[in-house]
């Protein structure tokens, strides 16, 4: 009996250190988690001087105007294949979209800019109809550029304004991406529809064969020809 219970305590003792190990994975993924959670939450704040500043608290000032950064519709994240992995997380999190359009000085100094800094991006443009009645629903105008970092909308071109929020974002201020790494082709806002394909066409009715029409015979008997 004594032996018998010494082996139980042995037992208990020896699984103790790795519950203690599964407790600690636990709340070390607890704690993960509610970091990202914190960290998502970013401030664009603009001071009663009108200096504008980012950061993940809001203001003590009451006179400080607070606009939370994911205030918005979320953006379309680009292609994260073959990124390092702390840019593969920022993509996740804060995708980068630029609109543009042709002929558009701002949009090509935008563009040069996030390529600079090393960001990837996706890039709509708006080139028809359908794509202006898209982005003013998306944006509330038709002007471009038009940039969206995540849920947050960014109405014209500022490179001071797009660094400021690129940084909030968490993205670095110089490229880490990969030698050969290229950018996704410029798409149209709204794909273009494919034409309809012509129903074929079914084989027209036969028209009904008239019965063959046969001459009267010749009837010495009946003159004018009348058949019944």
């Amino acid at each position: 009996m004594q032996s018998h219970f010494s082996a139980d305590q042995s037992a208990v003792a020896n699984a103790r250190p790795a519950l203690r190990w599964l407790l600690a994975m636990a709340c070390g993924c607890i704690a993960l988690g509610s970091g990202n959670l914190q960290a998502q939450a970013i401030y664009r704040i603009v001071g009663p001087d009108g200096q504008v500043t980012f950061s993940d608290k809001p203001p003590a000032t009451p006179a400080s105007k607070i606009t939370p950064v994911d205030n918005a519709l979320p953006a379309t994240a680009p292609a994260a294949t073959g990124l390092p992995y702390a840019l593969r997380q920022l993509v996740g999190k804060y995708p980068v979209t630029l609109y543009s359009s042709s002929n558009c000085a701002p949009c090509d100094s935008g563009r040069k800019l996030l390529a600079a800094r090393g960001v990837p991006f996706s890039e709509k443009t708006i080139s028809s109809a359908q794509d202006a009645e898209a982005l003013q629903k998306l944006s509330g105008s038709n002007a471009v550029p038009f940039l969206t970092i995540g849920a947050q909308h960014v109405a014209g071109f500022s490179a001071s304004e797009w660094t400021q929020y690129l940084s909030a974002a968490g993205y670095p201020e110089s490229s880490i991406l990969p030698t050969g790494y290229r950018a996704p082709p410029a798409a149209p806002l709204v794909a273009p529809e494919k034409p309809a394909t012509p129903e074929p066409r079914g084989t027209a009715p036969a028209e009904p064969m008239m019965p063959p029409v046969t001459a009267p015979t010749s009837n010495p008997g009946n003159p004018a020809g009348i058949q019944f």
